[in-house]
């Protein structure tokens, strides 16, 4: 087994302002099977279209399926929507199992799908939403399509997960907030630490099989991800200003895309895994200087962490990850 990669940018010819067809500009994907969660929302959109559009076939994961066959019915490409509801472990079992039915192998998997900083609800086993949709639900759906992963020649799962790691850790004594009050932000924040986390394991998981993870952090882009804010609350943040325009850094859903595009298909990635990816590049540590909208903060990069949260994840799905 190799090392795992430094987190250190490379020479990336893409950046901030990218966008995911510019990414994906020049790649031939045909007899390439991707699956994308989520891709009928915000970036999810601009995933599917860049993937499909360079001649993959996306499956696209959708808790309200009609919705999605509406935004995606003129996006050129082979796109098939199926239903996956990521709080529901039935739900996820029965895509996987349509999934392995119809295809032989998946070369990419995109898992996009993400709440954030919603009230306090629970999934049917108690679990608290913001975690068990964006991390326990991958963990099932990535578990169930691991031999498909396997089956490809190379594959390369991609976690989104979000500057929003910065906002704190996880406590893996306390993961659904059954002895703290909830707190919709810091929930927002251990959620995300838990995907960049689980790529890193995965990848130690995959490698040997040719099969490499990675996180990446879109970018600020105004989506439907913040229905649950208000606009007060979005504006004490800096997100709009008082005549309800963004901030100037916010980026487009083309070039918040970008960068979960760049990451499944860059040559430059060759050989790498495990790392946590933002603006088309390989983020860097955070340190002192670092602006607050970027940078790798070092919880993230806890190999022992990581460890811990796949057991932890493991036991609360009932999965034992396939051999």
């Amino acid at each position: 087994m190799t090392m795992p990669t430094q987190q250190t940018p490379i020479d990336s010819p893409f950046g901030y302002r990218s966008t995911a067809r510019e990414v994906v500009s020049g790649i031939d994907l045909s007899g390439k099977n991707v699956l994308v969660t989520g891709g009928y929302s915000g970036i999810g959109t601009e995933t599917v279209r860049a993937l499909a559009g360079a001649g993959a076939h996306v499956i696209v994961g959708a808790r309200r399926a009609q919705q999605a066959e509406a935004v995606l019915a003129e996006a050129e490409g082979a796109i098939t929507v199926l239903p996956l509801d990521l709080s529901d472990p039935a739900s996820i079992d029965t895509f996987a199992a349509g999934l392995s039915e119809k295809f032989g192998q998946l070369d990419i998997l995109i898992n996009n799908a993400a709440v954030m900083a919603n009230p306090l609800t629970r999934d049917a086993r108690g679990y608290e939403s913001q975690f068990a949709t964006n991390h326990l639900g991958h963990f099932q759906l990535t578990a169930r399509l691991w031999p498909l992963l396997l089956a490809a020649d190379k594959a390369r799962v991609v976690c989104v997960s979000s500057i929003g790691h910065r906002l704190n850790a996880l406590d893996l004594d306390d993961l659904n907030w059954e002895r703290r009050e909830y707190e919709k932000w810091p929930a927002y924040g251990a959620a995300k630490s838990a995907n960049a986390l689980f790529a890193l394991h995965l990848d130690k998981m995959g490698e040997p099989h040719k099969v490499r993870a990675f996180a990446v952090h879109p970018g600020g882009i105004a989506t439907p991800l913040q229905r649950h804010l208000t606009m007060d609350e979005q504006k004490a943040m800096g997100w709009y200003d008082d005549e309800g325009n963004t901030h100037e850094a916010f980026k487009s859903t083309e070039e918040g895309a970008s960068t979960s595009v760049w990451v499944a298909v860059s040559p430059l990635l060759e050989g790498i895994g495990g790392v946590y990816c933002e603006n088309c590049n390989i983020g860097a540590v955070a340190d002192d200087d670092t602006p607050a909208g970027a940078g790798v903060y070092p919880h993230i990069r806890d190999e022992e962490l990581a460890n811990e949260l796949w057991l932890k994840s493991q036991k609360l799905t009932g999965i034992s990850w396939p051999a």
